[in-house]
């Protein structure tokens, strides 16, 4: 029995299975072994190598400071508000473009769904024609230039750069080496060219290059927000955070809106904010360590003032930046916070104006050049000032007050053309769709086979023929700093007014003044007459996409009779752009009221300013004085309706009344 054990034991130890399981079970006690070292004893240490912890240092932006009038009356203050901000926390990759555009593009449209805008503080904007155009000029511009290109100052742009249009800069931005905003003509083969803007609207992809440009501005400074959209509401707020794992680097934060308190009497005296330019941020730097302060106090993304006290007391009204230091992961979200140093609030700045008698002065101004203009304006289509005659003998004819309505876009034109436009509006779109094809026609008969000199032209077709030439100097095709004002053609034309359109133009041809480049001429477009007949294209097509050019058609309609001023009366009423009484509303379609009459009491009841309407007279001042010493309290000037210009800093009071 023993010896059968025995043999037994033996033959379980010398065979192969219990060799192999004694091996199975040293192997699975190492591997328990190294998990519990990994995930128990170690576990913290590598989870943090992983992540990839990095510490920084965040600002925190301070409260901007109140402004009141002497009497303690809030003019400007801030409202609690809530921002959308974008990190740049993409790592360096040949993808990190798509990634960033297609995080950006996400974000907008779920900005927008809830009726919130992204900020659009670009220097390019989309003009009333639906083209890119820049929105500043002169040094402004320039400057605006060599930021985009990288430039530190203005004197190393070229000429050829200086004259980039904003199409251009637009597409220079958005190119495959730069934000690669678009798509490959062939979205699956990479090596056809890249076509910048492609796959968004016009509107997009200024949006995309705002937001990519801002981004780009603090990218030596990672974790430095680029604030997208300020003062959402909270539907957007919600939906984002519903969203924010997919849209990495996105934050909502809490935030201050600026909000100023009646800002039709005060706007001239505050100013505004607005995001910082390179030239502010460096000069305010500046002011700030010759104070005494700390340098780089402001950062690009700062918003400061921009005119008026805003930017006058801006050091003032800032306050000082707090900071944190944080921990964040590969990511960018934050883990820890280390340190924490509290903002400190801008200080209040009190006025020497008093509130209540601004805009008691600002109402009997307004109500007093509302009845001068109203005594100006008569029941009739033009007026001529006699020769001679005084200033004072000027009137207005009715029909300039009737165009006033569309051409200071008190009427909204576009509405014309929408599905749901009244009667009135579709009738006016009709005819006006009539008037501009046969003020086309014509044009082109004039440009082609009539060549009726300048001065035999009716007024209107003189303003027409005009207009287009200095649009064609404005967008460069006529090359003025070619043109010599003593050539005897351009002489004939400017000065003489002997020749027609067509002559002029053909000479500017024959003399190069023309930049055929502008003219999207194909290689077999090569003589002067195959030019002109591009020129003419050209020309056709640009007054069709210019505003200012389309709204004078209205003149010559209502002038003409294509449209009444009954009718443009009838479009206040169906756009509803004014409080209109319904009496006055029934009388106008009964024919019981004129539209002179109409107009008059819309006019006479503050309905319709005097700064809507933009004619003159439109100016108008006062002066206050002490009633004890004569001393002048207060100055101002309102033109076109709006105070522009206070003697600051006044006495100590201000009269009352």
């Amino acid at each position: 029995m023993f010896r059968e054990i025995r043999d037994h034991i033996i033959n379980i130890v010398t065979s192969r299975l219990t060799v192999l399981m004694i091996l199975f079970a040293f192997f699975a006690g190492v591997l328990l072994y190294r998990c519990f070292n990994l995930q128990i004893v170690n576990g913290e240490e590598y989870l943090n190598d992983f992540i990839l912890q990095i510490e920084k240092t965040r600002d925190i932006s301070s409260t901007r400071g109140r402004i009141l009038d002497r009497n303690g009356n809030v003019l400007a203050e801030n409202e609690l508000a809530y921002s959308v901000k974008i990190e740049d926390v993409f790592e360096s990759s040949r993808n990190k473009n798509a990634k960033v555009n297609d995080v950006v593009y996400r974000l907008i449209k779920l900005i927008e769904k809830n009726g919130d805008s992204v900020i659009t503080d670009f220097k390019i904007i989309i003009d009333e024609d639906g083209d890119y155009a820049y929105s500043v000029d002169g040094t402004a511009l320039l400057r605006f230039q060599a930021d985009v290109l990288g430039y530190r100052t203005i004197d190393e742009l070229s000429e050829e750069e200086k004259a980039m249009t904003a199409q251009e800069l637009i597409e220079y931005l958005s190119r495959a080496k730069g934000f690669a905003i678009g798509q490959y003509e062939d979205p699956e083969n990479t090596k056809t060219p890249f076509v910048p803007g492609k796959g968004y609207t016009k509107e997009e992809w200024l949006q995309m290059v705002t937001i990519r440009y801002a981004m780009n501005l603090t990218s030596f400074r990672k974790y430095v927000g680029t604030t997208v959209a300020t003062n959402v509401s909270a539907e957007t707020v919600a939906v984002i955070m519903e969203n924010s794992d997919q849209l990495d680097g996105v934050s909502i934060v809490e935030d201050t809106v600026r909000h100023y308190i009646d800002s039709k009497y005060f706007a001239h005296v505050l100013g505004y904010t607005g995001k910082i330019s390179s030239d502010e941020l460096a000069e305010l730097n500046d002011q700030v360590v010759t104070e005494g302060g700390l340098e780089d106090t402001y950062t690009i993304n700062d918003v400061v003032g921009k005119s008026g006290i805003e930017a006058y007391m801006e050091t003032t009204l800032q306050g000082t930046k707090g900071s944190e230091k944080v921990v964040v992961n590969n990511t960018g979200k934050v883990i820890t916070i280390l340190e924490r140093k509290e903002a400190q609030p801008g200080a209040d700045v009190y006025l020497t104006i008093d509130k209540d008698l601004t805009e008691a002065v600002y109402n009997i101004i307004e109500q007093k050049l509302a009845g001068l203009v109203a005594s100006k304006i008569i029941n009739a289509k033009e007026f001529n000032l006699p020769e001679n005659a005084k200033s004072s003998s000027i009137k207005i004819p009715i029909y300039d007050v009737y165009f006033a309505m569309i051409n200071n876009n008190i009427l909204d034109r576009k509405h014309f053309e929408a599905e749901d436009a009244g009667e009135t509006e579709k009738a006016v779109y009709a005819a006006y769709l009539e008037y501009k094809q046969g003020v086309y026609d014509r044009l082109t008969y004039e440009l082609t086979e009539g060549a009726t000199p300048y001065s035999k032209l009716s007024k209107e077709y003189q303003v027409y023929q005009s207009n287009i030439v200095s649009l064609l100097r404005e967008e460069g095709v006529i090359m003025k700093e070619l043109v010599d004002d003593n050539d005897a053609t351009q002489t004939a034309w400017a000065k003489e007014e002997v020749i027609s359109l067509k002559e002029y133009l053909q000479y500017c041809i024959a003399m190069n003044w023309i930049d055929v480049s502008k003219l999207d001429l194909n290689d077999k477009y090569s003589d002067s007459t195959e030019v002109y007949d591009k020129l003419l294209e050209y020309t056709i097509n640009a007054i069709d996409h210019t505003t200012e050019f389309q709204k004078r058609f209205y003149k010559y309609m209502l002038l003409n009779d294509k449209i009444t001023g009954k009718q443009i009366c009838m479009l206040l009423c169906e756009q509803q752009v004014v409080d209109i009484p319904a009496e006055d509303e029934e009388a106008l379609y009964s024919g019981k009221l004129s539209a002179y009459q109409f107009m008059m009491n819309r006019i006479n009841n503050l309905e319709i300013t005097p700064a809507q309407l933009a004619l003159d007279p439109c100016n108008a001042s006062v002066v206050i004085t002490d009633v004890n010493t004569g001393d002048v309290r207060l100055w101002c000037l309102i033109r076109d309706m709006t105070i522009t210009k206070w003697r600051i800093p006044w006495m100590r009071s201000i009269m009352r009344s």
